[in-house]
């Protein structure tokens, strides 16, 4: 979800908009540096947003789901305009920075502070040229094709051919033709972070990354060594996991395409950025354990399942703990599958355009496991969008934004087990525990697999921000991060104009990523909370809470929190702790670490980083 001014958009694509707000005199001199005009402030900024948060919204929706030059024309016009009121509420009140104001009103102007994930500097034609670089950006990406074959790919045909292909020269292929999409890109990125960072320095902040990590309630360095602390909590499991997919490479591919020692070759795990690696379960399932009996994919077309009745499903998933169905507009208004004969975004995204119950998702479902699990995500954030929608309007988002992320994933969670499986009727038996290990090691490949990418995004990206990381040497230290945090390395040679970060939509889309890092720890906490209040009494990777109302008015009350308090409480709301806690991740999984570490007995694991 992105933060501050763009509750009313996209929770998880970089969505911007505005409406022409007329000048009016300055804050400093209409509200006092007092705790009653504080107050009187962000009463004042609140309404301001109100007002524009709608059109903001719907022009974006727009674009998104209409890509032509004159949609992409009207969101540069209104990101221009949203971005100067947010530069123009946010360093107002930086004026209020050393008044005594009331807990309530102290939060809600550093939010608004902090707000900005492309903070422009107060200066005329600085928000303009922000809002028409980031458009271009995002739009460049959005149409992004290259040719193969004779054949123009987009992403998703792509992503398609790396996902099923077996063939090292096809994967490469693709991994390499998307990434042509990007070079072009890279000179727009410098500049949008250089201006940005001017707009971050006004507003009291080293760089825009210390301005982002300044949004978790904590000081920015305390939550760096944060996330390096949860890190280190999986890490082992990890190298466990990349040790053994690295020798099933091995054997099936030889020396020559994947060695036996050091990294792996990143298009080898059948997704175009590597962060997830389920696609190619195939090559890795074991040989000594009974196959796994559940194919969701096969279930899903057998069953005749269509795009929008995965939708209908994973709504089923959230009313039967007590929620409400989502408002018949969600089903008119919606873009669940791809449209014939336009451009659009594809990258899921959920939406609340008016800041109430117009919520939509925006997809290009296909009918696979991996678009049911992600369509159970998507809803989570519109359900999230309205448990907090009476929140005054600073409040309505998430406790931080790894929280909006991981609410979804905790429902995919549940929706990933066997057991709700069988309780929605597409799986007639549940496999017995002899299958657990398959199970488990299917869902690592997608999760655990998934967590240093999730870290490796934003440790990039800060270090760009912060200009430890110059233009010249983008692409070579993404690279590096690969290395280091996930061990893989690209198929080959990488060309000097390569700009490899582009490729991924996050960074292009100026979308923070550590989020999802946070939202895959977070998820297993919740998941082991709300087994817990279901009275579950068996292993947690079984465990689905389909059907418990306790559960959902339990999880529902967190929710209503919004962003109104610091997210310890709300996390303390639901799972009793106010801690970041990993011991969830490896609880689910510890039967299958212990198999790990006996297979890969006798390997030399890890990598050279």
């Amino acid at each position: 979800m992105k933060r501050l001014l763009m509750a009313a958009t996209a929770a998880c694509a970089l969505a911007a908009g505005g409406l022409a707000v007329q000048a009016q005199t300055a804050a400093t001199d209409r509200f006092p540096a007092t705790p009653e005009g504080a107050r009187a402030f962000v009463l004042d900024a609140e309404a301001r947003l109100t007002d524009v948060a709608e059109y903001a919204a719907r022009v974006a929706w727009v674009r998104n789901t209409y890509i032509i030059h004159d949609t992409m024309w009207l969101e540069a016009r209104a990101n221009t305009e949203y971005t100067e009121l947010g530069v123009e509420l946010a360093n107002a009140a930086a004026h209020f920075n050393t008044v005594d104001a009331d807990p309530e009103t102290r939060r809600k102007l550093d939010i608004l502070r902090q707000g900005l994930t492309m903070p422009a500097p107060n200066r005329p034609g600085a928000a303009a040229e922000l809002a028409e670089i980031a458009t271009r950006l995002d739009s460049t990406y959005a149409t992004g094709r290259f040719e193969y074959n004779g054949r123009q790919l987009t992403l998703n045909d792509a992503e398609e051919i790396i996902a099923e292909s077996r063939d090292p020269a096809v994967t490469r292929a693709m991994y390499e033709g998307w990434r042509t999409i990007s070079p072009g890109m890279a000179g727009d990125y410098a500049r949008l972070v250089e201006v940005a960072n001017e707009g971050a320095r006004e507003l009291g902040y080293a760089d825009t990354g210390a301005m982002w990590r300044s949004g978790y309630d904590m000081d920015p360095d305390a939550f760096a060594a944060e996330t390096d602390r949860l890190w280190a909590q999986v890490e082992p499991f990890y190298e466990n996991l990349h040790c053994y997919v690295r020798a099933r490479l091995n054997e099936r591919y030889g020396d020559e395409v994947q060695p036996a020692t050091g990294p792996i070759r990143a298009d080898l795990l059948g997704n175009m950025w590597s962060q997830q690696w389920g696609n190619i379960y195939d090559v890795v399932a074991p040989t000594t354990l009974p196959e796994s009996s559940v194919d969701l994919t096969q279930l899903l077309v057998a069953a005749n399942y269509d795009a929008e009745q995965i939708a209908r499903v994973s709504e089923q998933f959230y009313t039967s703990i007590g929620m409400d169905p989502l408002p018949g507009t969600f089903w008119e208004r919606s873009q669940i599958t791809r449209p014939e004969g336009r451009e659009v975004v594809c990258h899921a995204s959920a939406w609340n355009l008016d800041n109430v119950d117009d919520l939509r998702i925006k997809m290009c479902t296909r009918v696979n496991a991996e678009d049911f699990q992600t369509m159970h995500h998507e809803l989570g954030h519109n359900y999230y969008q309205r448990a907090y929608n009476q929140q005054p309007f600073l409040f309505r988002n998430g406790a931080n934004d790894g929280f909006h992320e991981a609410i979804g994933d905790f429902a995919a969670l549940s929706a990933a087990t066997p057991t709700y499986l069988n309780q929605i009727g597409l799986l007639d038996t549940v496999p017995g525990e002899e299958e657990d290990i398959t199970f488990l090691l299917r869902m690592a490949m997608d999760k655990i697999a998934f967590l240093p990418f999730g870290l490796m995004v934003d440790r990039w990206r800060w270090d760009v921000q912060s200009g430890a990381t110059t233009p010249a040497q983008y692409n070579d230290a993404w690279s590096a991060n690969m290395l280091r945090y996930q061990g893989l390395v690209p198929p080959g040679p990488r060309p000097e104009n390569a700009f490899d970060p582009g490729a991924k939509y996050h960074v292009p889309g100026n979308v923070p990523y550590t989020r999802y890092f946070l939202a895959h720890i977070y998820q297993f906490q919740f998941h082991r909370a709300a087994c817990d209040i279901a009275g579950w009494d068996g292993p947690l990777h079984r465990c689905s809470v389909y059907g418990n109302e306790e559960v959902g008015r339990r999880f529902n009350a967190m929710m209503e929190m919004g962003m109104s308090q610091p997210w310890p409480q709300a996390m303390e709301a639901f799972t009793g702790s106010p801690e970041n806690d990993a011991t969830a991740v490896a609880q689910y999984f510890a039967p299958l670490d212990t198999w790990l570490t006996e297979q890969n007995r006798g390997q030399s694991c890890g990598w050279d980083a």
